[in-house]
């Protein structure tokens, strides 16, 4: 299993921590994650990280796709990878309704529809085998739709990109995880269970199958995020995942459209799921975070004394994980991760 670090996006000031990169990257971490909602971009710390690390491998968890045409994504992703020495996984994600429509002014569309069209033409740009083409729900190349000159030309990309470029994409519905293993290289978790792979098996071994080549769970990535906060008052420790989690489960989305209070649900959760997004949507958003029970924090983050996240870790090792992107900020909890891992 390896070690990833997220940096995650920035509040109202861009900072990006080097030195707790450098740090990781030093201990034998094996990538580092921006990310993006609706104000500092995934791409520009990347390539900020990017010149000051030499080794540790670059990803974005994730570029919005409804944010970029997939020409314009290819393009970012070979540069970056370039200029990096060959360092850059690409992490997709469709973002949810409330973003696209109300941040990008694009329609939230079909996501999965979007999502296998997307990539295609990602792999077609890498490949660079022919002009670039594609005629599809979401994207047609070259436009011909109303407005069109008539003046698209189909073209190669003048940047000769790797062919193997790693694709992972986000995912945490049955459908989107099924998509993932049919057209990605790896699936990102917004957080998991390693004891609950059941909740995600069944469906990427239909999306493998729809892939075909022999494609299975050996040449593929499973990275989710795991908060880890570090320390001897253990209930201390798991309040910031608390906030984390009240917020997704009970305010990422509409009451009636929030991915995350699904998964919740299908984590066995229930009731606590429509306790919490109740109690968010309404106001009261301390009782949304002490609603969120001990027991999830515990399944799906790493908290407490070293010597409890290290006998959590020996669950996480023995699953099919096969990266843990670590997020939280802590860097005295950086040597005990490598120590326990690598």
């Amino acid at each position: 299993m390896r070690l990833g670090l997220t940096a995650g996006y920035s509040g109202a000031n861009l900072k990006v921590n080097i030195d707790f990169i450098q740090e990781a990257e030093r201990l034998g971490f094996d990538s580092v994650w921006t990310a993006e909602a609706y104000g500092s971009d995934a791409v520009t710390p990347l390539a900020w990280i990017a010149a000051q690390t030499t080794k540790i491998r670059l990803g974005t968890a994730i570029m919005q796709m409804p944010a970029r045409t997939p020409a314009m994504t290819a393009m970012t992703a070979m540069s970056l990878d370039s200029i990096s020495g060959g360092r850059f996984i690409l992490g997709l994600g469709p973002s949810g309704p409330q973003v696209v429509e109300g941040w990008h002014g694009e329609a939230y569309g079909k996501p999965l529809t979007r999502t296998r069209e997307y990539v295609s033409i990602l792999r077609k740009i890498l490949a660079r085998e022919a002009p670039l083409t594609h005629e599809g729900e979401h994207y047609q190349i070259p436009f011909a739709g109303p407005k069109a000159t008539g003046l698209g030309k189909p073209l190669k990309s003048i940047l000769h990109g790797r062919t193997d470029l790693q694709i992972f994409t986000a995912s945490i519905g049955p459908a989107g995880v099924a998509c993932s293993g049919e057209v990605a290289d790896g699936l990102i978790p917004v957080w998991m269970n390693p004891e609950r792979f059941d909740l995600f098996e069944p469906n990427l071994e239909k999306g493998f199958a729809k892939a075909g080549g022999g494609k299975s769970l050996a040449d593929f990535s499973i990275a989710p995020f795991v908060t880890c906060v570090m320390g001897d008052d253990l209930e201390k420790c798991r309040m910031p995942v608390k906030g984390m989690m009240s917020l997704y489960i009970g305010g990422m989305g509409a009451r009636g459209k929030n991915f995350y209070n699904d998964y919740a649900t299908r984590l066995g959760y229930e009731a606590e799921a429509k306790v919490i997004q109740d109690l968010f949507l309404d106001g009261k958003k301390g009782e949304a975070l002490a609603a969120v029970p001990d027991k999830l924090v515990d399944e799906v983050a790493l908290v407490g004394p070293a010597d409890r996240i290290r006998d959590r870790l020996e669950v996480w090792k023995a699953s099919p994980v096969t990266d843990m992107l670590i997020g939280g900020g802590q860097p005295d909890i950086l040597p005990v991760l490598a120590e326990a891992v690598l």
